[in-house]
């Protein structure tokens, strides 16, 4: 009887484990792209990451039929959407990463495109996570799109003129 209490735990941290294998490195990915790091300088994502897959760990148990990708990633936009607002004030104001191709669009627009292009998920659920209208998804996702295929072009460098010598 207690070796099958045992194997319980045995068998739950193998199945995490298993699952983390699989879809850690997609996760993290995903995580980079919202935060808009560098991914071989990604402190807030891998934050981001550990904090959504202890939180898939412990409803691993209850998940029943759910797929546990999923919860991680609902978790992880969330999460990101709650500490974007908290952190800039609201989705408004960008973060700006130089190093990212992403880095021109604010944290909502990285968050609803990333959701939408990078994991496939469907407007509808996009809406329903965020607490959007899926016309307004739809809308933020294509402004978003624009902006990454198409940036904004910067000033052209200011040119200095050198002082002519006096004679």
């Amino acid at each position: 009887m207690r070796e099958r209490k045992a194997s319980g735990p045995a068998r739950r941290a193998r199945e995490f484990e298993a699952f983390v294998t699989g879809a850690g490195g997609r996760l993290l990915h995903a995580a980079t792209l919202l935060t808009g790091e560098a991914p071989d300088d990604n402190p807030r994502a891998r934050r981001l990451l550990t904090l959504a897959l202890a939180h898939t760990y412990a409803r691993w148990d209850r998940l029943r039929g759910e797929d546990p990708y999923d919860c991680a990633r609902q978790y992880l936009a969330t999460r990101f959407a709650h500490g974007a607002w908290h952190e800039y004030g609201g989705f408004a104001r960008p973060r700006p990463h130089p190093r990212n191709a992403l880095a021109a669009l604010t944290p909502r627009e990285r968050l609803i495109l990333v959701l939408r292009l990078y994991e496939g998920v469907a407007e509808e659920q996009v809406a329903a996570l965020l607490g959007l209208p899926t016309e307004r998804v739809h809308a933020i996702c294509d402004r978003a799109t624009a902006t990454v295929l198409h940036p904004p072009r910067r000033p052209p460098p200011a040119v200095v003129r050198a002082k002519a010598a006096p004679s």
